[in-house]
């Protein structure tokens, strides 16, 4: 017993146990400790080795003892891969990207785990490696024949990790008309979650063949173009700022930086215009067409310019000379508004008797919710914007109604003119004798009021929470 236990060959297999049982109890929570005990026990496995003329880089004959030889030397090339793999785990490390340094790492790791295996069959079991290597080498080429599909998938998967034209959570756009936004991303396939709910698993050999457009980098605000097509009754100036006005009351779409009017051509028929602006998010961009496609509707009403036919069309030659339409009466707005709608015409008449029109110049506060009087506001033309301690949290446009009944509207709130602005006044008085007749209209308006001060708050206390986020990230950088 005391002759096995002061073997050289026994001492080197149990340091090796040994080993792998310190390295299993320290977790991978601990990997330099982790890293320490491979170096530790590997050293003195080598110290024995060579102490004792053993080399684990040739094959040993087989003699008496050859199992324990053999354990010996399999352990000893065990703890070299271990200590190699705990080095590049800690070591090998791109900063800032931590996929591709995983992926670095695993492509690595499977070559220690190549090389050491084929040391271990050469150098303690004298397999003779270049006839494996040469029938290896001929199963590999019949399994890439066989495989090539699976392995072109795998291959361009490694080349879009590395690249990183995208990543998870990210919304792209593929030429052939697919978008969604990446939900998961595999060694073979890339998943992406479409705006009709649905995943579609994308090869990423097809991936990294076809053309896309990343829209969440830098971030996802992107521009967005609608066409428009008017008569040439007005000036091509007036017309553009007109549809510039109209896009300052949209609240879908970003103003800074601010929309763009584009005048593309005129002609005898026609002025060709791009609404050109950019929206917050991916999934903004129907809300936001239909906002701009009411608002331009509108705008056009109220200014009296005409939309043209399509290019397309086939026409006679119209009367340039035609009539401008009016601007909205009262009345009009009243009745396209579904708070108002069931009014009779002479109730309609007597509350545009009652009301005042009017205009305000850009930057005129024209009502602040401060104030106790109650009263409508019903937006004629031009555009507005809701302000809380400051901070600008809604906007409004042509045919917007807002203001204060029975006290619901946010005590902060101010609104401000954004452009020339022309607006109807209802005073209280009037409000409570068209409450007293129609209840039902109360109750309406107060529920339409209600939710704009749900509105107005939230927008304020996400305006907040970005500031606060603003706040701790310039600390942040400053305590760097």
């Amino acid at each position: 017993m005391l002759d096995l236990l002061v073997s050289p060959l026994f001492q080197i297999v149990a340091l090796g146990v040994a080993g792998i049982v310190v390295w299993h109890l320290q977790g991978r929570s601990r990997p330099t400790a982790r890293l320490l005990v491979q170096i530790a026990f590997f050293s003195a496995m080598t110290a024995i080795l060579f102490g004792s003329g053993i080399s684990p880089l040739k094959f040993e004959p087989m003699r008496e003892g050859g199992a324990m030889l053999i354990a010996a030397k399999t352990l000893w090339w065990v703890h070299l891969a271990w200590a190699t793999i705990g080095f590049v785990r800690i070591y090998i490390v791109l900063d800032g990207r931590p996929r591709e340094a995983r992926v670095l790492q695993d492509l690595i790791i499977a070559v220690v785990y190549l090389a050491v295996t084929l040391s271990v069959l050469a150098f303690v079991f004298d397999f003779a490696i270049g006839t494996l290597l040469a029938t290896s080498g001929v199963i590999a080429i019949i399994l890439g024949l066989a495989l090539q599909s699976t392995l072109n998938d795998l291959f361009s998967g490694l080349a879009l990790t590395l690249g990183r034209p995208y990543g998870i959570g990210d919304w792209i756009i593929l030429t052939d008309g697919t978008e969604g936004r990446v939900v998961e991303s595999t060694w073979r396939s890339t998943h992406i979650l479409t705006p009709a709910n649905n995943i579609v698993v994308l090869p990423n050999s097809f991936l990294a063949k076809i053309g896309l457009t990343n829209i969440s980098r830098p971030d996802e605000t992107h521009l967005m173009v609608l066409p428009l097509r008017v008569k040439p009754t007005r000036a091509p100036s007036y017309v553009a700022e007109m549809m510039r006005q109209a896009m300052i009351g949209a609240n879908n779409i970003v103003h800074d930086p601010a929309p763009v009017v584009a005048l593309n051509g005129v002609d005898a028929f026609a002025m060709d215009i791009e609404l050109q602006f950019r929206v917050r998010h991916p999934a903004d961009r129907i809300p936001a067409r239909n906002e701009l496609i009411d608002l331009v509707y509108r705008q056009c009403i109220a200014t009296g310019i005409s939309l043209a036919l399509p290019a397309s069309s086939s026409v006679l030659v119209e009367n340039l000379q035609t009539d401008h339409s009016l601007p909205d009466t009262l009345q009009e707005l009243l009745q396209s508004n579904p708070i108002f709608a069931d009014l009779k015409q002479d109730e309609l008449h007597k509350l545009e008797v009652s009301a005042r029109l009017r205009q305000y110049r850009p930057g005129d506060i024209f009502f602040d919710g401060a104030d106790s009087a109650s009263s409508l506001m019903i937006v004629r033309s031009g555009a507005a914007s809701a302000l809380c301690d400051g901070a600008e949290v809604l906007r409004f446009a042509p045919g917007a109604i807002f203001g204060q009944v029975d006290g619901i509207v946010p005590q902060a709130t101010k609104y401000e003119a954004l452009t020339v602005l022309e607006a109807y006044e209802i005073d209280g008085p009037t409000l409570v004798r068209l409450f007293r007749d129609h209840p039902e209209i109360q109750d309406k308006l107060t529920r339409h009021l209600s939710g704009l001060a749900g509105n107005v708050s939230a927008a304020a206390q996400h305006a907040q929470g970005e500031h606060a986020s603003i706040l701790r990230t310039v600390r942040s950088l400053l305590r760097k």
